[in-house]
């Protein structure tokens, strides 16, 4: 394997200080058109933020939807089983963390099949249902107030419910269980920290969501129930089962990644609508008419996921540069997004868009996001109910939590007009 070399010279148009992250969606994206016309594939300095600083002397931003694209389909040329995050993360964490996301080649492909196995098509109309009655009682709480945070009223709840609820973690666990999903990812921020250092933060969060997992795991295997845990801890396939670290690691990615990414959705496209009073309208007239592409542009406008990385596995190609076997990609998913190469006026939210290739679910591959059913079906059953329910609903000015990963509303204040 070849050295990761820094006889390069960076790309002026940086992505990489935080202080682009915390600009504007609208100022990073002018970033990313100008990468997208003259330097598809540039090289920028290591990201900062990352709570374990990388010993890479750069990183290649990968701006173009055709090149993520390409990233996300040849595992055998940029692994993921070196990390997806800007982080020099110890093996032993970042299975334990990142499950099957974290993965390539047969374990990953048998660890997705027997997580597969679990969602039956009895399972999954269980999930449906548990999701409509969630999304009608969280709206039913909203029209019981005149104002607050709609991501602590809305956005926050219905993820979590319906992550833990299928699971089947008993009720008075969830709450914990959530605090410690945030710590996951908000480990640099002062509210979640809450006067504690990242790392251990981190480790405290992993830690406990592994023992929740664990502890449930082993509950199910003594007493079946009717949920996704009692199926993960039944799966078979090709007479191999899930031990119970593979079934807590999957545990902790479900937390993580189904919370943050539908969470942060509903906040992002809920303003939107507000902001595109004629797509609001459109969605509202004819819901059932709309919905199918409405949620493909839901996704692609608001690509919660901004970032993933990938290692390079040996050296190639790749938008006209020389990439050494050890070097690291950042697919830019906001940029592919926005390429005008592959949509019609990028900018623009357009519930009628099709069709809509977008990278919000991870530009294709083995690793497509294994929960893209149940965040659309989140999705459609809570707009469903807020654009019928509530139409006096008006958002305030979110606020932003900062990072390079996931585009995280912290808050977006509501009035109710009844």
């Amino acid at each position: 394997m070849s050295a990761p070399t820094a006889d390069r010279t960076f790309h002026p148009d940086t992505i990489s200080p935080l202080s682009f992250w915390a600009g504007t969606a609208a100022d990073r994206e002018a970033t990313f058109a100008r990468l997208r016309a003259e330097a598809p594939v540039s090289w920028h300095p290591p990201v900062e933020g990352a709570l374990i600083p990388p010993e890479q002397p750069g990183i290649w931003a990968v701006a173009r939807h055709a090149d993520i694209a390409y990233v996300s389909k040849h595992p055998e040329l940029f692994t993921s089983g070196q990390g997806v995050m800007v982080e020099e993360v110890p093996e032993e964490m970042l299975e334990a963390a990142m499950s099957f996301l974290a993965m390539d080649g047969k374990r990953h492909s048998l660890l997705r099949r027997l997580v597969s196995a679990a969602f039956t098509p009895r399972r999954v109309a269980a999930i449906t249902e548990q999701i409509e009655n969630q999304a009608r009682t969280i709206v039913d709480d909203l029209l019981a107030t005149d104002s607050g945070d709609f991501v602590a009223q809305v956005s926050k709840r219905l993820p979590m419910w319906t992550i833990y609820e299928m699971m089947g973690l008993p009720a008075e666990h969830r709450e914990e269980a959530a605090h410690h999903a945030d710590g996951m990812v908000s480990w640099n921020d002062p509210d979640v920290a809450a006067g504690r250092e990242p790392g251990e933060v981190l480790n405290e969060s992993l830690v406990a969501l592994l023992g929740l997992a664990l502890d449930l795991a082993e509950a199910r295997r003594a007493d079946p129930r009717d949920d996704l845990m009692t199926n993960l801890v039944e799966a078979e396939v090709d007479g191999e089962h899930l031990t119970d670290e593979e079934i807590a690691a999957f545990f902790v990615l479900l937390s993580v990644a189904g919370n943050d990414t539908t969470r942060n959705t509903i906040s992002l496209v809920a303003r939107a609508l507000q902001d595109n009073p004629d797509q609001r309208a459109l969605l509202a007239d004819d819901f059932e008419g709309t919905a199918a592409t409405a949620l493909e542009e839901f996704v692609r406008y608001a690509t919660p996921v901004m970032t993933f990385r990938r290692t390079a596995v040996v050296d190639t190609e790749l938008g006209g540069q020389q990439i050494k076997a050890g070097e690291w990609l950042l697919l830019l998913y906001p940029s592919g997004n926005r390429d005008d190469e592959v949509f019609d006026s990028p900018d623009s939210f357009d519930l009628t868009r099709s069709p809509n290739p977008h990278l919000g679910f991870g530009g294709g591959g083995p690793h497509y996001c294994m929960g893209a059913f149940l965040a659309k079906t989140q999705l459609r059953e809570l707009f469903g109910q807020l654009l019928s329910r509530a139409p006096g609903l008006t958002l305030g000015d979110p606020e932003y939590l900062v990072g390079n990963f996931v585009h995280a509303v912290r808050s977006l204040p509501y009035t109710l007009e009844k």
